[in-house]
């Protein structure tokens, strides 16, 4: 087995035997320590998949009552700070996913233990058997409802507007494609993805190695709670 393939195994494993956080009694963003990111800098753009249907699931998530950015306070400041560092080369953050309620984490799980309902696989997942995505890519516990993990994919604004960056693969594309240093992209793709990688580990966010979008801030501030309130 190659080197890294064994050391993303046993990433995946650790991952798994992990115990389950205690959830917190937090209602609201502000009683959990939370900040609505976009209002900490300019210019990110907001395309949160989970608050409406164009996302694997098809259907807006339960816990997305709204597309909004929420991560833990120190998270949020250090991601802002990425989004100035970017912004002065001329580029900016597309927002995927940020905080995600324990509620929603266990409706991907009911989804992926559901074979009948594979409505969004052509563009999410043509290539990989439903019965898999929960070996690696949908986490029973996921590090977003910690409130330090985020989704996310790079704008180029060097001209009129800003366009989206070509990564490789969409948002969620569950393929050996969106890994990380997938041999299969472009150079210029596997510039981009080294130019978002670059642009995160300055400011302490580590990526994980099977989603090119995935990143968590390091070390977590609440690495064992979990939090339930919904977005809105």
């Amino acid at each position: 087995m190659h080197p890294r393939a064994h050391a993303l195994l046993l990433l995946l494993a650790c991952a798994s035997a992990q115990a389950a956080p205690a959830v917190s009694p937090a209602t609201t963003p502000a009683q959990a320590g939370m900040l609505d990111v976009a209002t900490l800098a300019p210019g990110f753009s907001l395309d949160m998949r989970y608050a409406g249907s164009d996302n694997f699931t098809g259907r807006p998530v339960p816990g997305y009552d709204a597309p909004r950015c929420y991560l833990l306070e120190p998270v949020a400041q250090a991601l802002a700070r990425v989004q100035r560092t970017l912004q002065a080369q001329g580029r900016a953050l597309r927002l995927y996913d940020c905080y995600r309620p324990v509620r929603s984490v266990q409706s991907f799980v009911a989804w992926a233990h559901d074979p009948a309902d594979q409505q969004a696989k052509p563009r999410y997942y043509p290539n990989i058997d439903k019965s898999r995505l929960l070996d690696g890519y949908i986490a029973e516990h996921s590090g977003h409802s910690r409130g330090a993990t985020v989704d996310l994919g790079l704008l180029d604004c060097r001209e009129d507007g800003c366009v989206e960056v070509d990564m490789g693969t969409g948002f969620d594309r569950f393929d050996p494609l969106a890994h990380t240093d997938s041999p299969d992209i472009t150079p210029q793709q596997r510039r981009n993805r080294q130019l978002l990688l670059d642009a995160m580990r300055a400011e302490g966010f580590a990526n994980y190695p099977m989603e090119w979008w995935h990143y968590t801030f390091r070390p977590e501030p609440t690495p064992d709670t979990a939090y339930d309130f919904p977005v809105r």
